[in-house]
This record gives C-alpha cells, sequence and structure tokens, in this order.
C-alpha cells in the first residue's frame, strides 16, 4: 500500500497503485476553490488512523491538519469510506469458506460526549468497561468482507444473520461456540452451507465438528490482530459510531484491498 517515496519526515504516502485503485471510487471535484490533493489528504488520514495521533498532530506534509479531519468526517457522512470498502471486497471476494467472528475494542474517554447515550453510538458496558464490539466476515484468504459495529455488551450471534445477509450463501461458515444455536445452523444448511461449529457444553447431543476444516478460523483472529496495529482500531476514540466503523472500513480496504 505505501510506497517508496517519502516525503518529509520520512512519512508514508498511497503507492501509485494503490492510488490507483481508490481514486475512480472517490466523490469528484466540485467547483470552487482547489481542495488539498485527494491522494495527499488520504495519506494523511490513514497516517492518523495508523499512529493513534490526535487529527491536530497529523504532520503538516499532508495537509492542513482541519483539511484532514473535515475530509475523513464529510466521506464519513457521505458514506464513501464504506462504500470503497464494499465496492473493493465484493470485486475481490469469492464466498467459498467464510468465517465469522467479533472483538471488543476499548472506548477512550474521548469517545464519550456524543449527543444521546453511549449505547446510541455502540458504546456499552462490560466486563472490559466501556467498549464497543466489531463483529465480522472474512474469506478463506482472512480478508475481511463485512462489518457491524454494535455495544461491547451484544452477543454474537444476536448480529450474525444479518452479517451473512451482505453475502452470498457460503459453502461453508466456520465459527467459535458463540455461535451455536440451532436457528443459525438450520438456516445455513437450508441454503446448503457447510456448518462447521463447535458444540456447546450444555448441548446434550453435540453436533459432529469437522475439526480439519475448523483450524481455518484463525485467519479471522489474525485479520483483527492485524487492524488493531492501527491506533484507532485498537482504540476507539472516536465519539460518533459512523465515524469510527468508517475508520474500521478504511483500515480494512487499506490492509487487505489495496495492492
Amino acid at each position: 500500500m505505501f510506497p517508496e517515496r517519502r516525503p518529509h519526515g520520512g512519512s508514508e504516502w498511497l503507492s501509485e497503485e494503490a492510488w490507483a485503485v481508490i481514486e475512480p471510487h472517490l466523490p469528484k471535484a466540485r467547483p470552487g476553490a482547489p481542495c488539498v490533493d485527494d491522494r495527499r489528504v488520504i495519506s494523511g488520514i490513514l497516517h492518523v488512523l495508523r499512529s493513534g495521533c490526535r487529527w491536530s498532530d497529523c504532520p503538516p506534509e499532508y495537509g492542513p491538519a482541519t483539511t484532514i479531519y473535515n475530509r475523513s468526517n464529510r466521506w464519513s457522512v457521505q458514506g464513501v469510506w464504506n462504500r470503497l470498502f464494499g465496492r473493493l471486497a465484493a470485486a475481490g471476494n469469492i464466498p467459498d469458506e467464510i468465517s465469522i467472528d467479533s472483538t471488543y475494542v476499548k472506548a477512550h474517554r474521548s469517545a464519550a460526549g456524543a449527543k444521546g447515550d453511549d449505547t446510541a453510538q455502540a458504546i456499552g458496558r462490560s466486563r472490559g468497561g466501556r467498549t464497543s464490539k466489531i463483529h465480522a466476515l472474512a474469506n478463506a484468504q482472512g480478508r475481511p468482507v463485512a462489518f457491524i459495529l454494535t455495544t461491547g455488551n451484544v452477543a454474537d450471534i444476536s448480529v450474525a444473520n444479518t452479517l451473512l445477509d451482505d453475502i452470498a450463501p457460503p459453502r461453508r461458515l466456520l465459527a467459535d461456540k458463540a455461535y451455536d444455536a440451532d436457528h443459525l445452523r438450520k438456516l445455513l444448511e437450508a441454503q446448503g452451507t457447510d456448518v462447521v461449529i463447535p458444540s456447546t457444553r450444555a448441548r446434550r447431543h453435540p453436533y459432529p465438528l469437522n475439526r480439519r476444516a475448523y483450524r481455518g478460523r484463525n485467519v479471522i483472529e489474525r485479520m483483527f490482530c492485524r487492524m488493531k496495529d492501527w491506533g484507532r482500531i485498537a482504540t476507539r476514540y472516536d465519539r460518533l459510531a459512523r465515524n469510527f466503523l468508517s475508520a474500521v472500513a478504511l483500515v480494512a480496504t487499506a490492509c487487505f484491498w489495496l495492492p
């Protein structure tokens, strides 16, 4: 994703190859005063997401810090980052083997203060304190294909159907015990999907488990680990759920769907 070109301060910029993939999906320039170059601004946004720094601390070679933040926020409102991720993921995904899982994200104190209660912005209280939860689907190569953001105290199984509605029925679904529910198994089997989910201890008659196939579920865990190498994904600083989910979408695009 990042090239050999490193201007002032050793900063990293989008490569020519990555920019060629992104550029067709961005809003076209509007009449009026010239804007700061999109490639430069997006490189600045990625710098903030990766380093976890404040927007005001973004290095000046990317342009004015207010421009970096405003462009990120405006395109979040317009759904640009989510559409970019969705289009690239759809173009590169083959619904063969899919893994489903979730990960907790600690909400920093700066994430408080949005209008409405915390739950309206996907922040809830769990054993880890104030947290959000990213629910995701990943393909067999460990690339994300869909996301949902909820409060941290939401059960994984409660959003499984919503996530799976975003893709064509896969040939096989891998999941951990949190997804062991008869209604999900029956739905998947009716679609012709091979279900690879271990049974909970509460089951008197456990379902058979393809243990060899189940080993492949680690790809989604490694996917989350790679995304959490980015400071603003490992910790949530955004007050608005919309902005944090946009950050997740952009980081997922940068990590997995750009050359």
